[in-house]
């Protein structure tokens, strides 16, 4: 994984500073985000590293519909060099970087069982008074917490989980 994640940064920072360079952040967003989905669909992804497949070919195959030049001459590199499998990192180091860029904290919320919108909404308002920006907020549901909830956000990470409440309790009692 790390090594994916290496040979993946180079082409991240390239198409970023494309990106940020003709003001369209979120076009590449959009754009990275459809040909990472589709690199990373199981029918797909063999078809990246054959032979017989042309670099036009897999060009047409990822890039979103309406894309502009930038972006097909971006995926032709990566057709080129052999790297079309790295889209997916590449895609997740761009948000990563656009994040960044736009001072946005990127959150991901675990929780027991599925939370509704006011619940993600009151979660959201904390996050972005405790960090003091915005927060992008992804779900995710792990029945195996009991209850509660755990918060990831960057380097951050809250426990609320039952589980890990029950962790701690046990840790305490030197159990």
């Amino acid at each position: 994984m790390s090594q994916e994640i290496t040979l993946a940064r180079p082409y991240a920072r390239a198409a970023f500073a494309i990106a940020r360079d003709r003001g369209d952040l979120a076009g590449w967003s959009k754009a990275l985000a459809f040909s990472a989905r589709v690199a990373a669909d199981p029918r797909v992804a063999p078809l990246l590293g054959h032979p017989s497949l042309a670099d036009a070919d897999a060009v047409e195959l990822l890039a979103v519909e309406g894309a502009d030049a930038g972006q097909r001459d971006f995926l032709a590199l990566l057709a080129a060099n052999g790297r079309l499998a790295q889209l997916p990192e590449i895609a997740g180091l761009y948000e990563d970087l656009r994040a960044e860029a736009e001072n946005i904290v990127r959150a991901t919320v675990t929780s027991a069982a599925e939370l509704s919108e006011s619940e993600m909404a009151g979660i959201r308002a904390a996050l972005e008074r405790r960090f003091g920006s915005a927060v992008e907020v992804e779900a995710a549901v792990d029945p195996a917490l009991i209850g509660g909830a755990v918060i990831s956000a960057g380097d951050v990470v809250i426990d609320g989980s039952l589980r890990g409440k029950l962790a701690r309790l046990q840790s305490a009692l030197g159990a």
